[in-house]
């Protein structure tokens, strides 16, 4: 039998792993505006917005690669590889002379950082006791606002006496502290280690950590003609026009998500903030991060994930459209950290929501696409600010992130009368003999 106790060595290395991913992710947004001081860097800020999307490009090519070479390397070394990559990304940054150079390691790191919060969730899923996954997934996310604290608080200590570039150095110490952990201690998926032929290691491992040892699967089809059927699944006569809906719900989540981490404490410093608070802001708000990932789930179960989603999106955008204004001091710190409580969760209940869309065999190619075209709005959030902010509009900014939260809101609020309009989902076998 499976015991949260079972599961607590797999989710605290995994959450050291997420805890380093937060910090990596969040660490360019807190340095930013002393880079931007920087003459000898030559940074502007159309440069700074294409360097952030360089980052989450990498992570896309990232997560692409990650998924088609698990089954046949392993989680684990893929989780080492994952760290070792941004930790390198991190150094090659600190080195860098040039804002070329300093996108190269932006976009190495993206690598690193694409792969690793699926793998780390599928982990932590596989050891966890079925009754609470939700929950020992929800513990694994606050990990990475946790990191995200933790890049502010190096921003504001380390770039202001020691400069940016030793926040980046402090970003290689992943390479040092987790690897050798994940190595020593992390298990390997007894799923993976099966699929690969390892019967007798599998079953080990299961039977370590109070696991049901894992059966033989059938693979999807394989090949071009695979992939293209399990898309056109998704085209069905009852998730056809809920699709595209999904879509653009996780495109409008992780533009609101990777902008703001990329860019708030700017956008704070042109609105008349202070330097140091400006970076703080972006503590605050991972803080209201936390806040939003231990409710956001045990809300969702009452009042459903669609709902829920669609409230968070419009009360974020409510959240943006204060910020531009100029509130004193303390009311802007909390505007802020409740914002914080919405964005991050916002879009963690798309996922949710997309989870009840689509049948059993069609799930995982449903998150999958979902999850890919989402970070397409990680890639326009950074550049498109960057780009606002080069015209003198940075303040701009937030009109946007109300904007995107507005369509987010519609987008997902939609799903069920789409799901409505394209007919009944069809019955599987099973449910048709239960109600005989």
């Amino acid at each position: 039998m499976t015991s949260f106790r079972s599961v607590f060595p797999v989710l605290a290395l995994c959450w050291l792993a997420v805890f380093f991913d937060g910090m990596d992710v969040n660490i360019y947004g807190a340095v930013m505006p002393y880079m931007l001081d920087d003459a000898g860097l030559g940074m502007t800020a159309a440069d700074a917005g294409t360097i952030g999307s360089w980052t989450t490009f990498g992570m896309l090519i990232g997560a692409l690669l990650a998924g088609n070479v698990t089954d046949w390397l392993g989680r684990r070394p893929m989780l080492v590889a994952s760290v070792v990559l941004f930790s390198l990304g991190s150094g090659l940054c600190a080195a860098a002379g040039s804002a070329g150079l300093f996108g190269a390691g932006r976009f190495v790191a993206g690598l690193g950082l694409g792969g690793l919060m699926p793998l780390c969730l599928a982990m932590v899923l596989e050891f966890a006791p079925p009754r609470r996954a939700a929950l020992t997934a929800g513990l694994l996310m606050t990990s990475y606002h946790v990191g995200g604290m933790a890049a502010t608080g190096l921003g504001m200590t380390l770039a202001p006496a020691a400069g940016w570039r030793w926040v980046f150095w402090a970003g290689v110490l992943p390479a040092v502290i987790a690897v050798p952990l994940l190595l020593k201690l992390l298990p390997e998926s007894p799923g993976v280690l099966l699929a690969r032929g390892r019967r007798d290691e599998a079953y080990a491992v299961a039977d370590r950590y109070g696991l049901p040892r894992p059966a033989p699967v059938v693979a999807p089809a394989a090949g071009a003609k695979g992939r293209l059927a399990a898309i056109r699944a998704l085209f069905r006569q009852e998730s056809r026009w809920a699709t595209p809906l999904l879509w653009l719900a996780s495109f409008c989540g992780l533009l609101l998500v990777y902008g703001v981490s990329t860019w708030l404490p700017q956008m704070m410093r042109s609105s008349g903030h202070g330097l140091d608070s400006s970076v703080s802001f972006l503590m605050v708000i991972n803080a209201g991060g936390i806040v939003g990932m231990l409710i956001a789930g045990r809300t969702a179960d009452r009042f459903g994930a669609v709902r829920v989603s669609a409230i968070w999106f419009l009360l974020t955008a409510a959240g943006a459209l204060l910020l531009r204004n100029q509130l004193p001091l303390g009311v802007t710190y909390l505007v802020v950290a409740v914002t914080g409580v919405w964005l991050f969760s916002a879009q963690v209940m798309v996922y949710a929501a997309t989870g009840t869309v689509y049948r059993d065999s069609e799930r995982a190619a449903g998150l999958g696409w979902v999850t890919g075209v989402g970070r397409t709005g990680a890639i326009v959030g950074p550049w498109l600010i960057g780009v606002l902010a080069q015209n003198g509009n940075e303040t701009w900014g937030f009109t946007a992130f109300a904007l995107t939260g507005a369509v987010g809101a519609t987008a997902i609020a939609l799903v069920p009368l789409a799901r409505r309009l394209s007919g009944p989902r069809p019955q599987s076998p099973a449910t048709v003999t239960a109600k005989a």
